[in-house]
């Protein structure tokens, strides 16, 4: 549930962005699958979320019974080991499906054991890639040419990218029709925000004309500090409507699911950690 903060003028409750909080109703069931909506959960800062929102996202829609691709797309594999894969223990990985002419979509694919979820893993190798990929020819459109043939078997494909704005990340921009955007409630997160929205400014004009800023979810959010609050009202003043209403809380059962292996919506299911990233769902698939 989302955690209220007043009351507007109007006699409406207001949520922690300051906003009335809209009703956001379970979706609809669906009768066919894809075309996938391809998006990139990024920001250059490490340690603001974006694991943990592109697991328990992907989680929740596929709760929603949506069908979910989730690419590791960081060399340190946080989003693997998030869902219990070994992927240190794996012969292909996403490095083998950016430079493994031979290597498809499907070579690398894992099921998790969540259903509905599936998984791109990562493991350290990736790291090569971005040197690799600077000789290439179109090398910013290695990974969109190899979501190609799954884009209409998914409703989502989310693309967890590392703490960089580097070619691999620009390689998920070009591939995206949406960026996500984890921004932990905390001062400096605001500062290389401005640098993040450039960088989708200048892949939108010279890469992705499809690209655009899906939203901005506000991450480890504390209601009882100031500074807390303040931050998410700069957010807000910044960026408008494109602000989830939805709000993650920090939390110890985050980390706890991390080490488990298991999304928060089935770690701790009736947590409110894990309603949050159902109604961030519900929200997403609502715009």
């Amino acid at each position: 549930m989302v955690e209220m903060d007043g009351m507007s003028d109007d006699g409406e409750e207001l949520g922690p962005t300051g906003r009335p909080v809209p009703e956001f109703p379970d979706p609809a069931p669906l009768t066919e699958h894809g075309p996938a909506r391809v998006l990139a959960m990024v920001n250059q800062k490490g340690g603001v979320g974006k694991t943990t929102s592109t697991v328990n996202l992907g989680a929740a829609l596929a709760e929603y019974g949506r069908r979910v691709l989730l690419i590791d797309f960081d060399p340190q594999g946080a989003l693997s080991v998030a869902l219990g894969v070994p992927a240190h223990e794996l012969e292909r990985t996403v490095y083998n499906l950016l430079m493994d002419d031979g290597c498809s979509i499907e070579d690398v694919t894992v099921s998790t054991s969540v259903p509905g979820l599936d998984l791109v893993p990562s493991n350290i190798d990736l790291s090569a890639a971005e040197v690799a990929l600077v000789n290439e020819v179109a090398r910013e459109h290695a990974l969109a040419r190899s979501l190609v043939p799954v884009l209409d078997r998914y409703d989502y494909i989310i693309i967890d990218c590392q703490p960089s704005l580097g070619l691999l990340t620009v390689n998920a921009l070009t591939a995206a029709n949406g960026v996500v955007i984890p921004l932990e409630c905390e001062y400096f997160a605001l500062r290389g925000v401005k640098l993040l929205t450039d960088t989708v400014t200048k892949v939108k004009g010279r890469l992705n004309p499809r690209l655009e800023i899906t939203g901005v979810v506000a991450t480890m959010y504390d209601a009882r500090t100031l500074h807390t609050r303040e931050v998410l009202d700069r957010v807000v003043d910044a960026f408008g409507d494109l602000v989830f209403h939805t709000v993650i809380s920090r939390t110890i059962k985050f980390p706890d699911a991390t080490v488990a292996g298991e999304p928060i919506t089935v770690f701790a299911p009736t947590s409110p950690a894990a309603e949050a990233y159902r109604q961030l769902a519900r929200e997403l698939i609502s715009r």
